[in-house]
C-alpha cells in the first residue's frame, strides 16, 4: 500500500496520530474507537514513507493474542518486518541472547508457574498452606515484583496476608521461595523483566546493543503498564523520545496486579512537547450502548466521552431482575436460544460475569437449552488434542501437496480426521470436536485469494505459537476481565448485584472505582444489544442481595421493562 492509501481509510483524529511519526505521541483511545487500526496504520505509514526501518520498530502489548493480531495486521499493511511482542516475550528474547555473553552459560530455566516451588518452600518451613493460599501468595509475589519492591519494602506496605499465614510467615515464605529458585538457577516470569532491566542498566554494551536494535516504540494498552514494565521501557528508550503510547484510563482494570494508569495520565507532564490525540468516535457500539457507557463514567478522572458512529437503530439496553441465580441463568439461556433460532450466529453472543464460579450454572442452563458454548480462558484452542493433531496433519500434507485450491487441500485433510461439511446432530464431545475442526476450515475459507497451502499452514503455526485462536461457532462465556479486547453483537452481563459488581472485597473508593471501570469494559464489548441482569438471592438458603449501585447511575439509559425494575 502507498502512504496515501494507508491514510485514506482513517478519520481525522486517526490520521493525525498516523502522521505523528517522531517524538513522543500519546493516543487517548476510548473503547471501540479504532486504536489498533490507528497504531498499525501509523507504523505502516512510517515504514512506507521511509521514516522507519521495520527492524527498528518494537510494538509492545500485554497478551500473545494481541501481539499476534498486531503482527497479522502489520503484515497485511506491508510492514511485516516490525516486531510485535509482549513485554515478557521481548525481554525473554533479549535475556536469552545477552545472558551467555554477560554471565556465561545458558540462561536460567523459566518456571511455568510458582505453585510447585512455593509448596516446596512451605514444606521446608513446615508451614501448612492450602492451594488457595499458595495461589494468593503467588499473586503477592507478582505484585511485589511488578511494583519494583524488595521484600523489605513490601513488608512496609501493610497488605492483607493470604490465608491463615502470619505476616512474618508470609515474608519467610517469600524469602525461601527466592532462595530455592536461586539455588536451582531458575527465574519466574517477573524475574525475566527484572533481570533484563538489570542487565541493560548495569552493562553499557547491552544498553548500546538494544538501543541500536530498536529506535521506535509503540505501547498498546498503556493504562495497564506496571512500574517494572515502565522501567524496562525507559531503559529501552535511553535518552530518546520516539515512543507512542495508546490507552484509555477508563479501561484500567488490573490495578490489583500492579497496573497503573498514572503513566498514561501523566504522559504530557513528562513530555510537554508530546503530540496528544483523542480518539472518541466509537465505531463498535450502537448509540444506546455508547450512551449507557458514557453515563457510567461521567465525571471520572481521565474518562473520554464517546460518540457513536454506527447509525443503525438499535434497542436500548435492558435490565431484568430474577428471584435467584438459577432462574437468571435459565432466562439468559432461553433468550440466547431464541436469538439463535431466529438466525443470530452463536459466536456473536457472549455472557459475561464477575467471577469464574458463576460459569457452572450458566453452562448447565445452556446445555439444557441445547446451546453450544465455549468458556473463554479454559483449555486453549491450540492445546486441544484434535487441534494439535489437525495442525500436524495439515503441515505434513502441505509439504507434498501443491497446485490445488486451498479449500480442497485443507478439507481433504480434515475429512480424514472426521470433519464433515454439515455439523453432527449429537451434542457433547462429538460436537465440540467438529467445532474445533470446522474453525480450522473456516480459517481456510477466510484466507486471501491465492494463499498457498504452505502459506496457510505457516500462518496456522504462527497462530498456534501466539495462541491467536480462531472464532468458534459457539456462545462465549467469559469473566469481565477476560473479555477485555473482545466484542460481540449481543452481550449479556449477569450477576449485577452488590457483592459481585462491585465485588465484596472492594471496600475502598479506589477499589470500587475499578469495579466501575470493569463494568464499563463489559458494556463496551456489545456492538448492538446489551442485556443486564441480577438475582435477588444466590439460592434457597442464601442471603438476600441488593442490585449493584452502578445500575441506579445508568438511570434512563436502560430499559427496566415490566417486572424488571431494580428495587
Amino acid at each position: 500500500m502507498t502512504p496515501d492509501e494507508l491514510l485514506a481509510g482513517l478519520d481525522a483524529e486517526q490520521r493525525v496520530a498516523a502522521e505523528a511519526l517522531l517524538g513522543p505521541v500519546c493516543i487517548l483511545a476510548g473503547a471501540g474507537t479504532g486504536k489498533t487500526r490507528a497504531i498499525t496504520h501509523r507504523i505502516a505509514y512510517g515504514v512506507a514513507t521511509g521514516a522507519y526501518a521495520p527492524s527498528r520498530v518494537m510494538a509492545l502489548t500485554f497478551t500473545n493474542r494481541a501481539a499476534a493480531e498486531l503482527r497479522g495486521r502489520l503484515r497485511a499493511l506491508g510492514a511485516a518486518g516490525v516486531q510485535a511482542r509482549t513485554f515478557h516475550s521481548a525481554a525473554l528474547s533479549q535475556l536469552g541472547y545477552f545472558w551467555p555473553l554477560v554471565v556465561g552459560g545458558p540462561s536460567p530455566e523459566v518456571l511455568p508457574g510458582k505453585a510447585r516451588l512455593l509448596g516446596q518452600a512451605a514444606q521446608a518451613l513446615k508451614l501448612k498452606v492450602d492451594t488457595a493460599a499458595l495461589r494468593d501468595v503467588a499473586a503477592e509475589i507478582e505484585w511485589r515484583k511488578v511494583s519494583s519492591l524488595s521484600i523489605e519494602a513490601y513488608a512496609r506496605q501493610g497488605r492483607a496476608v493470604p490465608g491463615k499465614l502470619r505476616p512474618e510467615e508470609l515474608l519467610d515464605l517469600m524469602q525461601t521461595y527466592e532462595r530455592l529458585k536461586d539455588e536451582r538457577r531458575q527465574l519466574d516470569f517477573e524475574d525475566v523483566l527484572l533481570v533484563t532491566a538489570g542487565m541493560i542498566e548495569s552493562e553499557a554494551s547491552v544498553a548500546l546493543h538494544v538501543r541500536e536494535q530498536y529506535r521506535f516504540f509503540v505501547v498498546d494498552e498503556y493504562q495497564d503498564v506496571s512500574p517494572l514494565q515502565q522501567q524496562l521501557l525507559e531503559l529501552w528508550l535511553g535518552d530518546r523520545s520516539d515512543v507512542c503510547v495508546v490507552g484509555d484510563a477508563s479501561q484500567t482494570i488490573y490495578s490489583f496486579a500492579g497496573a497503573s494508569s498514572s503513566y498514561l495520565l501523566g504522559f504530557e507532564r513528562r513530555w510537554p512537547e508530546a503530540t496528544v490525540v483523542r480518539l472518541e468516535r466509537n465505531y463498535r457500539s450502537s448509540a444506546p450502548v455508547v450512551a449507557a457507557a458514557n453515563e457510567l463514567m461521567r465525571g471520572r478522572a481521565g474518562s473520554l466521552t464517546l460518540h457513536a458512529v454506527a447509525g443503525e437503530p438499535a434497542p436500548v439496553p435492558t435490565l431484568t431482575r430474577h428471584p435467584d441465580d438459577a432462574a437468571e441463568a435459565e432466562a439468559v439461556a432461553r433468550q440466547i436460544s431464541a436469538a439463535i433460532a431466529a438466525g443470530q450466529p452463536a459466536e456473536s453472543i457472549a455472557v459475561l460475569y464477575r467471577v469464574n464460579g458463576q460459569a457452572a450454572q450458566l453452562e448447565s442452563a445452556l446445555q439444557a437449552a441445547g446451546v453450544s458454548y465455549r468458556v473463554h480462558g479454559a483449555t486453549r484452542f491450540f492445546d486441544r488434542p484434535e487441534v494439535r493433531q489437525a495442525v500436524m496433519s495439515l503441515r505434513a500434507a502441505s509439504v507434498t501437496v501443491s497446485g490445488e485450491p486451498l479449500f480442497k487441500s485443507v478439507s481433504d485433510v480434515l475429512r480424514g480426521l472426521g470433519w464433515t461439511q454439515d455439523p453432527p446432530e449429537a451434542a457433547g464431545a462429538v460436537r465440540e470436536r467438529w467445532e474445533s475442526l470446522n474453525a480450522l476450515m473456516r480459517l481456510a475459507d477466510q484466507a486471501p485469494p491465492g494463499t498457498s497451502f504452505r502459506r496457510f499452514t505457516d500462518e496456522l503455526l504462527e497462530r498456534q505459537a501466539g495462541q491467536h485462536e480462531p472464532t468458534l461457532q459457539a456462545v462465549t462465556l467469559a469473566t469481565l476481565h477476560s473479555a477485555k479486547g473482545l466484542e460481540w453483537d449481543t452481550v449479556h452481563i449477569v450477576g449485577l448485584s452488590e457483592g459481585l459488581v462491585p465485588i465484596s472485597y472492594a471496600t475502598t473508593f479506589e477499589q470500587a472505582d475499578e469495579e466501575r471501570r470493569l463494568l464499563y469494559v463489559g458494556i463496551t464489548r456489545a456492538r448492538r444489544r446489551l442485556h443486564l441482569s441480577w438475582a435477588e438471592t444466590g439460592g434457597p438458603r442464601a442471603a438476600p442481595r441488593q442490585p449493584s449501585r452502578f445500575l441506579a447511575e445508568l438511570g434512563t439509559r436502560i430499559d427496566r421493562g415490566a417486572g424488571a425494575a431494580a428495587r
